[in-house]
């Protein structure tokens, strides 16, 4: 599934894609047949789409269903076999690469042999490869004899001895590589799919790919693409090697650390906003303060330039942080629509409140997740359950036998206040002349109120929940309360009695 890294790379790519005007292409590289995951492509493709970077070219998806378009297909590396051989059959022609017939124990003997002599990481290469089965050492009928007998093999890349490779990496500037230490990488696998080194290289070209960016991890297989371009006399893409996302104690970001696939954090309910905007910050610096951008911001103003080289760490707190801020920026009436479906699966009557949108104002600012919204905004569609314990707050100084006494004077002011007169702050300022009359606490009146209303340990403020509030006055909507005064009333004598019969 598609890995919030990998995420991260094809948001690099999409936005260097509509900064130049090009196509943002999405190919499918499947030849490593034993990692393959049912429903992978379909999850890399809805999660794009959910991100905001639909594919221009490439593997796609039309009406839900993976299709593919554009002039240089296949687009999945697994329907493009005989390509990969042909050219791979290029290289063998021109001495650029080699048959090679060694099993598993001939490879498993070379590395111990190689660990015995000192060597910790031994490797095939120049260094080993005259002791080996491979077409170097064999004599042409041998070969040709075990390939009529169709003996499995491998072709491999000859790595030139002696040479220095240099390339001009976009975030990490000149990058030289001595042959030496590199091998002599599988490029044809004996199941006949290619490696990634064979296919990226081809297809790279094939399909006019001009930039090629990927993690560091791919940095040291730079030396053997490099070789692959000159073998086969093709101008190589710009490379750029992005740094890795680290877990917040250091260390590559990992499973064990916690959740790395993209879709566990669609599933927690991380706005798609928040991820581009979180994920674009990991590693690449706007030159700024500034930390709230847009998918479109984004466009003008990213540059690989400004990518940073040492690694990037994915705090979850930084993208929480994000995601409240999207929320509270979020116009009015949009944050309502995006929260009301959530809202109506449990409350279907929320989709004909006509005070939805000014209700969903009250808890903008208090939520992170849209999943949160149901529960915020239950006491609106729901009779609450008083908790009598609840109702009693130390913090507040309110003693159980104080509670009929609190009631009676709150019930007395909403009743001696006229109901177009309540709005959310006329009401505070009320209150809090009611509670200096009668020496209290303004705490010591509105906690009950606001318990008995919502049922709640935390809610907006005890007037806001049903005075009106006259900045909203545009949204033209019937009732002016957030709660009628006979449900205020309602829930404020029930909760009378039942503390005089505590």
């Amino acid at each position: 599934m598609l890995h919030v890294g990998g995420l991260r790379t094809a948001l690099f790519c999409y936005l260097i894609a509509k900064k130049t005007k090009d196509s943002f292409l999405l190919r499918i590289e499947d030849t490593d047949q034993e990692r393959e995951v049912p429903g992978a492509v379909e999850n890399i493709l809805n999660t794009l789409e959910w991100a905001g970077l639909t594919p221009d070219e490439g593997v796609v998806l039309e009406h839900g269903v993976v299709a593919q378009k554009g002039n240089y297909g296949p687009y999945i590396q697994s329907q493009r076999l005989e390509i990969y051989k042909e050219y791979a059959q290029k290289l063998l022609e021109s001495g650029h690469a080699y048959y090679a017939f060694d099993t598993k124990e001939d490879i498993d003997r070379m590395r111990e042999d190689g660990q015995k002599a000192g060597n910790p990481a031994p490797k095939y290469d120049l260094s080993v490869r005259m002791r080996m089965k491979n077409s170097l050492v064999m004599e042409q009928e041998e070969v040709r004899a075990k390939l009529e007998a169709g003996e499995p093999y491998v072709i491999r890349l000859k790595v030139p001895e002696s040479r220095v490779l240099i390339a001009q990496d976009e975030i990490r500037g000149k990058v030289e590589f001595k042959s030496h230490t590199v091998d002599d990488a599988v490029l044809l696998k004996s199941d006949g799919f290619p490696t990634y080194h064979l296919a990226n290289v081809v297809d790279d070209h094939l399909m006019k790919i001009d930039i090629v960016i990927r993690g560091e991890e791919w940095l040291p297989s730079l030396p053997k693409h490099l070789l692959l371009y000159e073998a086969f006399g093709w101008e190589q893409p710009q490379f750029a090697h992005v740094p890795l996302l680290l877990n917040p104690g250091g260390g590559k970001l990992s499973k064990r650390q916690g959740d790395v696939a993209a879709s566990d954090y669609i599933e927690k309910g991380y706005l798609p906003e928040v991820m581009i905007n979180f994920l674009v910050l990991l590693g690449w610096n706007p030159g700024s303060t500034k930390e709230i951008f847009s998918l479109e911001e984004l466009v003008e103003e990213f540059s690989l330039e400004r990518i940073q080289k040492g690694g990037a760490v994915f705090d979850t707190k930084k993208l929480d942080w994000l995601q409240g801020q999207w929320i509270r920026n979020l116009p009015i009436v949009e944050f309502a629509e995006r929260i009301l479906p959530t809202v109506a699966e449990k409350y279907p009557e929320a989709k004909t409140d006509s005070r939805f949108a000014r209700r969903a104002r009250l808890i903008q600012d208090r939520i992170t997740f849209f999943h949160e919204a149901p529960d915020m905004l239950s006491f609106y569609y729901e009779e609450p359950q008083i908790d009598m314990e609840l109702l009693a707050n130390k913090k507040q100084k309110i003693n159980r036998d104080d509670l009929p006494e609190l009631f009676c004077i709150i019930i007395d002011t909403l009743q001696n206040t006229p109901v177009t007169k309540w709005t959310a702050h006329g009401l505070l300022e009320k209150f809090k002349e009611v509670a200096t009359e009668n020496n209290l606490k303004l705490g010591q009146l509105l906690w009950p109120l606001r318990v008995a209303l919502t049922g709640k340990p935390y809610s907006p403020g005890a007037t806001e929940i049903f005075g009106y509030d006259e900045e909203l006055d545009s949204l033209e909507e019937t009732e002016s309360l957030l709660m009628n005064s006979e449900e205020v009333f309602k829930r404020l004598h029930k909760a009378q009695k039942l503390v005089h019969v505590m």
